[in-house]
């Protein structure tokens, strides 16, 4: 299937702490970094499930942005639509982890994501018309949320990123002549600002520990020994990918029973994208 992504390409910086995380002090541990971004994250994870991915973002002029940009290529990435923005930090996260993984907190440096505008992408037209399904995420600032509504072809699938952010996705459905969506996924703190959209699409809450949520049915999360987990990060953009694979044609079930296995699967490996999902790409 082909895939057309477009958002965010980060440099992430994670911190986990070695024993139960203590506020406003000094606490052992181990920093890592590594690329992400919820586009990024998203796309890489459709290439390990083999399906043929474009991805759409802007990238730093900056040594991280540079090696991002090769990293992307090397995983079968299309990227020959991207810009590299003279003079511009790449997009940065960093967060801190509680010894079992559980993300306490962090910070999102996305102001080069910015420059992905409604112009920007209808100078790209053509090469998101070639795609079968079209994933966006709120990094992406309304008006632009907005223009893809109104202008995709194919289904367009929305994740909702963080609470504040998830309030662009209600904005843009607001400011689009003719709003809509096939698909959204976000979590139980970005649920209220999306109440609005709750007849429009389908609708993926991921529950974290206790499953994923749709309009109709729980379905439970796949048990993992406590011990097996080694990081909490990426596994929601795992699960929204699992579901894109699926495509629009598959029932809501099927998308979310596979995009619950492709998160389990992410949740045992310390990166925020587990190669081992490879593993999953014939189903």
């Amino acid at each position: 299937m082909k895939i057309c992504v477009i958002g965010g390409a980060n440099l992430d910086i994670t911190a986990t702490s070695d024993a139960p995380f203590r506020p406003e002090d000094s606490n052992p541990g181990r920093v890592r970094t590594s690329f992400g971004g919820v586009g990024r994250n998203i796309a890489h994870n459709l290439c390990l499930l083999s399906d043929k991915v474009t991805f759409l973002t802007v990238f730093g002029d900056d040594i991280f942005g540079k090696s991002i940009a090769e990293s992307c290529k090397t995983l079968g990435m299309d990227i020959s639509a991207c810009q590299t923005a003279e003079n511009a930090p790449n997009p940065c996260f960093a967060s801190i982890n509680d010894s079992d993984g559980r993300m306490i907190g962090g910070i999102a440096d996305m102001d080069t994501t910015n420059l992905i505008t409604p112009k920007w992408l209808s100078q790209r037209q053509a090469k998101i018309d070639e795609a079968d399904i079209v994933v966006a995420e709120a990094n992406l600032q309304p008006e632009t949320l907005a223009w893809l509504m109104d202008n995709c072809k194919a289904p367009l699938y929305l994740d909702a990123v963080s609470g504040p952010k998830s309030k662009r996705i209600a904005q843009a459905f607001e400011m689009a002549s003719h709003p809509r969506f096939h698909s959204i996924k976000y979590n139980r703190l970005e649920e209220q600002s999306l109440r609005g959209l709750q007849h429009h699409g389908r609708h993926f809450i991921s529950l974290g520990k206790d499953g994923l949520k749709t309009q109709t049915k729980t379905f439970p999360a796949y048990p993992i020994a406590k011990e097996k987990i080694k990081n909490m990060t990426g596994a929601g953009d795992a699960l929204f990918a699992g579901i894109i694979h699926k495509g629009p044609n598959a029932t809501t079930e099927e998308a979310a029973q596979f995009g619950l296995g492709c998160a389990a699967l992410t949740l045992e490996s310390s990166e925020a994208v587990n190669p081992e999902l490879k593993s999953l790409a014939s189903e």
